[in-house]
C-alpha cells in the first residue's frame, strides 16, 4: 500500500474504526484496544501497543498513520500558556510532513490555556482564514484550505500530551479559520471530542466561535450536541463592523441577532458575544451603550477581549481605564460581562501571530 493510501486514525470514529479493523481481519475488540491506547493512554507509538499481535502491529504500521501533522514550533509563556505551530501535508502527499523552517501556508496554530479550574484547548478549523478581519493575523496570508475532522481532533490530542497539561476540560474553536465555513468537519470532530470513547469532553464545554453566518447558525441549531455558540461581534453597529470585518458586508447585525435568537429558541443555550476592544476605535462609552442594547435584545453574556497587538496592523491595545469603564457600562445595565484575561502575550499567543511570523521568515 502506498503512503497516500494510509488511513488517518483521527479521521475514524468508533464505528468506522471497527469496520476498518474488521476489513483487515482484526477482531472487533481490536478497535476498542486502539481507542484505549490513543485516547485513554495517549499512546500513538505502535510498538508500545503490546496487547496487539506482532502481525497486527505490522499491518497498522503499513496501513495507518496516527499523527498527520508535524509539530514545527512549541512555545510556552510565563503564565503556562502553550502554543503549537503544526504543519499539514498537502493532499496526496501521504506522510511527507512539512519541515521546520519551511513555511508553505499549510500551518495552523493551537493553544493550551491553563487556569486553576480548567485546561482549555483553542483549536483551528482552517489553514489561514478567509474572513480577513483587519485586526487579526490569521487572515493576513489568506486561506490555504480546510482542516479535516482528524486534523482538528489531533490538535486537541496533541495539546493534552504537552508536559504538565493533564486532562483537557474545555475546547474552543477560536483559533485560525471560520468554523462554520468548515462546519461538516468541525461537527464531526466535536462528536469525537465529546464521545466517551474519544476525548470525553462535555459538549457544554465546547464553544464554536463564528464571525457571523446567519444561515450556518440556523443549521447549527439542529446539531444534536448542546455546544456553546459565541458570536464574534467586535463592533456595536454595521458601519463600524464593516470597517474591521469584511464579511460584515454580507449580513447586518440585526440579521445576526435574529439567527442567534433562533438558536436560543431551539437550544435554550445562551449566546456569548465576543467583543475585542481596539484602542480608540470601538472601546468608548458610546460603543458600550450600543452594545447594551444588543445584549439585552437576546439572551446573551459578553466577553470583552483586550487586543493583542500584531506587527504591521494599525490597531492598539486599549487603555485599562477605558476597558473598565466599558465593562461597568454593561454591568450597570444588567448585562453579564467579563473581561477575558490576556494569556501568553510573551509568546505572541494571539490568533495567527506565530504562523504569520513563520510565513515572513
Amino acid at each position: 500500500m502506498s503512503a497516500t493510501e494510509r488511513t488517518g486514525f483521527f479521521e475514524l470514529d468508533a464505528v468506522t474504526l471497527e469496520s476498518w479493523c474488521g476489513a483487515r481481519g482484526m477482531p472487533k475488540f481490536a478497535a476498542k484496544q486502539l481507542l484505549d491506547w490513543v485516547y485513554g493512554k495517549g499512546v500513538v507509538d505502535i510498538d508500545r501497543m503490546t496487547n496487539l499481535s506482532k502481525s497486527q502491529r505490522d499491518m497498522l504500521a503499513h496501513e495507518m498513520t496516527f499523527l498527520q501533522g508535524n509539530e514545527l514550533h512549541s512555545l510556552q509563556a510565563t503564565d503556562g500558556t502553550r502554543k503549537l505551530l503544526l504543519g499539514w501535508p498537502k493532499p496526496g502527499a501521504g506522510i511527507a510532513l512539512p519541515v521546520l523552517g519551511v513555511a508553505t501556508g499549510r500551518e495552523t496554530e493551537c493553544v493550551m490555556i491553563p487556569t486553576e479550574e480548567r485546561r482549555t484547548a483553542c483549536v483551528s478549523s482552517q489553514m489561514g482564514c478567509p474572513v480577513g478581519c483587519k485586526f487579526c493575523a490569521s487572515g493576513l496570508e489568506g486561506v490555504e484550505g480546510n482542516l479535516t475532522a482528524g486534523h482538528i481532533v489531533e490538535q486537541v490530542w496533541r495539546l493534552a500530551q504537552q508536559p504538565g497539561t493533564g486532562r483537557i476540560s474545555n475546547v474552543v474553536f477560536m483559533g485560525m479559520g471560520e468554523p462554520l465555513a468548515n462546519a461538516s468537519a468541525v461537527m464531526s470532530a466535536i462528536r469525537t471530542i465529546n464521545a466517551p470513547w474519544g476525548m470525553g469532553i462535555s459538549a457544554r464545554k465546547i464553544t464554536i466561535s463564528t464571525v457571523g453566518l446567519p444561515a450556518a447558525i440556523r443549521k447549527l441549531c439542529d446539531f444534536e450536541l448542546p455546544v456553546t455558540l459565541a458570536l464574534s461581534l467586535h463592533a456595536p453597529n454595521d458601519e463600524l463592523r464593516r470597517q474591521i470585518i469584511p464579511w460584515a458586508e454580507y449580513s447586518t447585525v440585526a440579521e445576526l441577532l435574529s439567527a442567534c435568537q433562533e438558536w436560543f429558541g431551539k437550544t435554550g443555550r445562551e449566546i456569548t458575544l465576543e467583543y475585542i476592544l481596539l484602542g480608540g476605535f470601538n472601546d468608548q462609552r458610546e460603543h458600550a451603550q450600543e452594545l447594551v442594547r444588543i445584549a439585552r435584545s437576546i439572551r446573551a453574556n459578553v466577553n470583552l477581549i483586550r487586543y493583542n497587538e500584531v506587527d504591521g496592523l494599525p490597531f492598539a491595545r486599549p487603555d485599562d481605564h477605558d476597558v473598565l469603564t466599558f465593562q461597568n457600562v454593561l454591568r450597570d445595565a444588567g448585562v453579564n460581562t467579563h473581561i477575558r484575561a490576556s494569556r501568553g502575550r510573551d509568546i505572541k499567543a494571539a490568533c495567527g501571530q506565530l504562523r504569520h511570523e513563520a510565513m515572513k521568515s
